[in-house]
């Protein structure tokens, strides 16, 4: 799972299918990609990056580091 986005959406007090609806991308793609099933496109990355305002090659980076950028 990818708690550091779970955590990004919970900040902004948005559910998955808030958060979906705001990307313009269906719930269940939104939950795989938070639950780290899938890896998102760099246009989906870029529109969920800017949605839960963080850098989208996150989502490129290893996990260790990512957990540096989102304590």
């Amino acid at each position: 799972m990818r708690e550091w986005l779970k955590d990004r959406r919970e900040r902004k007090c948005l559910t998955q299918e808030q958060a979906s609806e705001l990307c313009g991308i269906s719930r269940s793609y939104y939950t795989h990609i938070e639950n780290d099933v899938k890896t998102p496109t760099v246009k989906v990355a870029k529109v969920i990056a800017e949605v839960l305002d963080f850098d989208w090659t996150s989502f490129f980076k290893e996990e260790g580091s990512l957990k540096e950028h989102f304590p």
